[in-house]
């Protein structure tokens, strides 16, 4: 069993913040970029936390990211813009590229971005969010380094991918679907290899093409371009509509990198010398455009109560949506600490000894 421990969470965003700014951060840069990945442990989603920081460390101290980087705009109009990274980090340069697209959305209806030449930039669904608590529709979605393999294929293609898309309900309540589109994010396999577990079979393939349970190699395999990868969602083949995630995959790379003037597909790549230099997509449409917004939220939220009141199946406890477990994890994280792994605790002990930045204190069970 993997014993975790809990941590306050505006303690764990300042120690974030504090290691970021030693590492040459700019000071707001570096409380947005803590915010966005503890906000990932805090809804439970490990694999886009906090974990990070430690290749966060290694890029900024290598000169692989920068921070302080200033995007250039290629092209705005009152309900669009167009940037180019220039290799910044993706935290804090997507928040308020998201904060300036709900403003322009605000005035307009609807607003849209895209970005070229970015780095990680953690949870879509932070993003997402934004937008709808603002009374808005809020949608994103990111290129990654190639990782995952096209039906009937053996090499990477296309990343992870994900797509994010936040509505609002009554109450503070929303939808928020969040969700990558391969069977599983790379940062799922890391979590299985740093846990010494093997990989369910489904998720990825190996070289040749036939489905892998060793996280260790398939990570290598995929850093060095070997061969092997994730799989589309629906898994391998055509029996479980794998085609179907594939097809997302590749709409991601459009809406991302076609729209940008990006890189796509399998030239996205992470290298011992650089990171992927990724795509982001954001877009915000105001409630008022179809209907009065808390008429809206109302049908909202009886869907959303209609899919919790569903009759379980046979073994499950409940029915839910998309966005609610995470949402319990986050008011659980808020109440006893964020939870962290043993294993991730230990790494950012490191981080502290090497930094001379104290770890919070654990929380008190």
């Amino acid at each position: 069993m993997n014993e975790e421990i809990r941590v306050n969470r505006k303690e764990l965003e300042g120690f974030c913040t504090d290691v970021f700014k030693i590492l040459g951060v700019p000071e707001d840069e570096a409380a947005d970029s803590a915010e966005i990945l503890v906000a990932a442990d805090a809804r439970g989603i490990g694999s886009h936390g906090i974990a990070r920081l430690w290749r966060y460390r290694n890029g900024l101290l290598k000169g692989i990211m920068k921070g302080g980087v200033k995007p250039t705009t290629l092209r705005e109009t009152p309900m669009s813009l167009v940037l180019d990274a220039q290799g910044a980090m993706g935290l804090g340069l997507s928040k308020r590229t998201m904060a300036k697209i709900v403003d322009k959305a605000e005035k307009y209806g609807a607003a849209f971005a895209s970005i070229r030449n970015s780095n990680h930039f953690g949870i879509a669904g932070y993003y997402t969010e934004m937008a709808a608590k603002r009374d808005m529709i809020g949608v994103c979605m990111t290129n990654t380094a190639a990782l995952g393999v096209p039906t009937f294929g053996r090499a990477a293609m296309f990343g992870t991918n994900p797509i994010a898309v936040s509505v609002p309900a009554l109450n503070g309540r929303m939808f928020t679907l969040d969700m990558a589109t391969t069977c599983v994010t790379r940062g799922k396999v890391e979590v299985y290899e740093r846990e010494g577990k093997e990989l369910p079979l489904g998720w990825a393939v190996d070289t040749a093409g036939k489905e892998t349970k060793d996280a260790h190699s398939l990570l290598e395999d995929m850093l060095y371009q070997r061969g092997g990868g994730l799989l589309p969602l629906g898994g391998e083949g055509e029996l479980f509509s794998g085609y179907k995630g594939y097809g997302l995959a590749v709409l991601v790379d459009i809406m991302t990198a076609v729209t940008s003037g990006g890189v796509f597909g399998k030239s996205v790549m992470d290298s011992e010398a650089t990171s992927a230099r990724v795509c982001h997509f954001f877009g915000a449409i105001k409630l008022d455009l179809f209907r009065e917004p808390e008429a809206f939220k109302t049908d909202m939220d009886t869907m959303l109560c209609e899919l919790t009141a569903a009759k379980p199946a046979e073994g499950c406890e409940r029915v839910l949506y998309a966005g609610l477990k995470e949402h319990e994890a986050e008011s659980k994280s808020e109440r006893y600490g964020v939870a962290l792994s043993a294993k991730v605790a230990g790494q950012l002990r490191s981080i502290a000894q090497d930094t001379g930045i104290p770890f919070p204190t654990p929380c008190s069970r």
